[in-house]
């Protein structure tokens, strides 16, 4: 089924900025919440919200089989297990819909005051239901300038690395939307010198700059996921800041990882951009040295090519970009992710969210964490207002934005945009 939304030649009659993340060729998913407090599944495009649910029920998906509440639900799950072919359904026909040419909805005032929101005037929700959430681990510029911080310089990487897509399992409660601040963690660190751990607030918060893909029903229990049918599987993506508690991951993570360094908070940009809508943008993905497993393998481009960049504004100051990367540095790709997440069996549902790791780039500028752009705090940051930043302070906004770009057309996911708040006492 041809895939008609992204013909770069459509224009809408709704009135959009043409350095908009949001064109008539995106159509993301996501929900908002009303004035009215009415929660419902819609897209956007440009700056106008559109409630599905409410074109739903004037008929404009008629002949698409869809149940009657789809889009009058608090998340995307139920639309997401209905599967790729749906998908594709659903957004050329709202592409279809606010098409130029299309005087339907365009010339009915009644149905428009319904249907469509200024953005200014709705709240985005989390967009889906995470039950489960992996965070990937699959920069090489990343594990390897981290392992150079903290082992050998000389074998930065693990040996299972360039063999493995490396993940663990993350903690979905508290994962929020953009928007929603977040408190600096308590917990236990081992203060440099000391032989005996303390308890208190992380001094060394960080950023994550990463994206995240979200999966539809992918397979019973015990059955895996084929590398080349992984895609079938990914409904899209969203822009995610993965914070990260530097102190505390050092003491806690051996033996077995990643725990509360990680779990505290997860935030994501509220509009799932559709794998459809980015399928203009694929790219080849780093040669793989030594060539994986067979179940790893794939031909053809499975990477994308999406510019992303981190900013940080103090409380009381202007942003300063911080870094600057992009998607395709990745090592390993969403599908080989995937692959791998399923070989053993793994049960994979709708709404699950995968992380793709920390992204950094070959040069210091596109370092994916303030990790690694002050590597471990001995080369400070200069904020614009003249302040210097070797992790995240409070009071600090930290702010995400992506886009894919190309001569016809830009497609965007907005921002992810957190602000950083003192830790809560304990009780």
């Amino acid at each position: 089924m041809p895939i008609t939304a992204n013909d770069p030649s459509r224009k809408s009659w709704l009135d959009i900025a043409t350095d908009s993340d949001f064109p008539i060729q995106n159509i993301p998913f996501g929900v908002f919440l009303t004035k009215e407090n009415i929660v419902t599944v819609g897209t956007r495009i440009g700056d106008f919200a559109i409630d599905l649910g409410a074109l739903q029920q004037l008929n404009y998906f008629e002949g698409i089989d869809l149940t009657d509440d789809v889009f009058m639900q608090d998340t995307l799950n139920d639309f997401i297990s209905d599967g790729k072919k749906t998908w594709r359904l659903v957004r050329n026909r709202i592409a279809d819909i606010f098409d130029e040419t299309n005087p339907i909805l365009r010339d009915n005032k009644k149905h428009r005051d319904v249907v469509i929101f200024r953005m200014k005037d709705i709240e985005m929700q989390l967009p889906v239901f995470i039950g489960d959430y992996t965070d990937f681990y699959s920069s090489k510029e990343h594990a390897t300038n981290v392992g150079k911080m903290f082992r050998d310089p000389e074998n930065a990487l693990l040996p299972n690395w360039l063999h493995i897509p490396v993940g663990y399992h993350g903690r979905s409660s508290t994962i929020v939307p953009s928007g929603i601040p977040v408190h600096r963690p308590m917990g236990q660190t081992l203060p440099n010198g000391e032989t005996q751990p303390v308890f208190g607030a992380s001094k060394l918060v960080d950023f994550e700059l990463e994206t995240a893909f979200i999966t539809t029903d992918a397979n019973i229990m015990g059955e895996n996921i084929p590398v080349n049918e992984a895609e079938e599987y990914i409904f899209g993506m969203v822009l995610l800041n993965d914070w990260s508690a530097r102190d505390i991951q050092k003491w806690e993570y051996v033996p077995l990882g990643p725990f509360l360094a990680k779990n505290f908070a997860s935030s994501i940009s509220p509009w799932i951009v559709t794998m459809d809508a980015l399928e203009p943008f694929r790219t080849a993905s780093p040669k793989q040295e030594p060539a994986p497993f067979p179940y790893l393998q794939q031909e053809g481009d499975h990477a994308f090519d999406i510019n992303l960049e981190v900013g940080i504004t103090p409380e009381k100051g202007e942003e300063t970009i911080v870094c600057q990367s992009n998607l395709k540095y990745l090592y390993w790709t969403m599908s080989q992710q995937l692959a791998h997440h399923t070989i053993n069996g793994c049960r994979i549902n709708s709404g699950d969210m995968m992380g793709s790791g920390t992204i950094s780039g070959p040069t210091e500028d596109s370092f994916g964490s303030m990790l690694e752009l002050t590597w471990g705090g001995k080369n400070p940051i200069q904020m614009k207002d003249g302040s210097e930043r070797k992790f995240i302070n409070d009071g600090d906004t930290v702010t995400m934005r992506g886009f894919c770009k190309n001569d016809a057309v830009r497609i965007g996911f907005g921002e992810v945009s957190s602000k950083l708040l003192p830790p809560i006492p304990t009780k």
